[in-house]
């Protein structure tokens, strides 16, 4: 898992359009489809913990996981800033974490998942989320689809910019193997107006409906759900984010 040890500082300018109220929106909806009222929920791959401190608002309890140490700092003090205290930030690794007991819910926003390259992450990682989840307990996570990998992704470049940072983005996208590489070149603005340059390589793997599919019912999920957008519209072929929905049965 990469630490985004250069997007830590600038993640959150650069995702300025994601709408976080209306991802944490489908998430309740959800839960009210399911017949669920979840008490304790937790976010794997919180991030800055912008969600984490969106739902914590709503009035659940949050567990924030991250393998990233930078990002963790943001997440803590935008839980201060919010008067959110109460929300329990760990660093730990998807596809190897720990909780202290079970949770009703588990979420993971922004692909997330897709950052499990290795198809054995992707198996321990879910059935990670099954062992901690209650039973009947759901878990709702997105991803970015193939069709996103070869047509939006691909070997394209592109650039993100904000007030005081901009980024410049190379893809490299191997269908054989599934693996995209995203080389990033981080620019942020110095208090003297000058720019500072950090560099950074990740990987995302494309999953299919079908492996993922099998790789929940292998960890022991049942009614998967597949949706197009937070509206929990059907899916089509230029969709570009799935939304995936998974109960846990034990």
């Amino acid at each position: 898992m990469q630490a985004y040890e250069a997007l830590a500082a600038v993640y959150d300018a650069l995702n300025g359009d994601v709408d976080y109220a209306a991802f944490a929106s489908f998430y309740e909806a959800a839960f009210e489809r399911a017949g669920l009222a979840p008490e304790l929920i937790l976010d794997l791959g919180c991030g800055t913990g912008k969600m984490t401190v969106e739902l914590a608002r709503r009035g659940y309890d949050m567990i924030g996981i991250d393998g990233s140490a930078e990002m963790l700092c943001y997440a803590f003090e935008r839980k201060s800033a919010a008067g959110q205290s109460g929300i329990l930030f760990l660093q730990q690794q998807m596809q190897s974490f720990e909780l202290y007991g079970t949770v009703s819910a588990v979420i993971s926003s922004l692909d997330c998942i897709n950052y499990l390259t290795d198809r054995q992450d992707l198996d321990r990682c879910f059935s990670l989320v099954h062992n901690y989840l209650d039973p009947d307990g759901i878990f709702l996570f997105d991803v970015n689809t193939p069709y996103k990998f070869e047509q939006v992704f691909g070997d394209n470049a592109y650039i993100l910019e904000s007030e005081d940072c901009y980024c410049g983005w190379q893809n490299e996208y191997k269908k054989d193997s599934g693996i995209c590489h995203f080389y990033l070149s981080v620019f942020t603005k110095e208090d003297d107006g000058t720019y500072c340059r950090t560099d950074e390589e990740q990987q995302e793997r494309c999953y299919t409906k079908g492996e993922l599919t099998q790789a929940l019912t292998r960890a022991g999920f049942a009614e998967i759900e597949f949706f197009g957008d937070v509206d929990m519209s059907a899916p089509t072929d230029t969709t570009e984010r799935w939304f995936i929905k998974a109960i846990c049965k034990k």
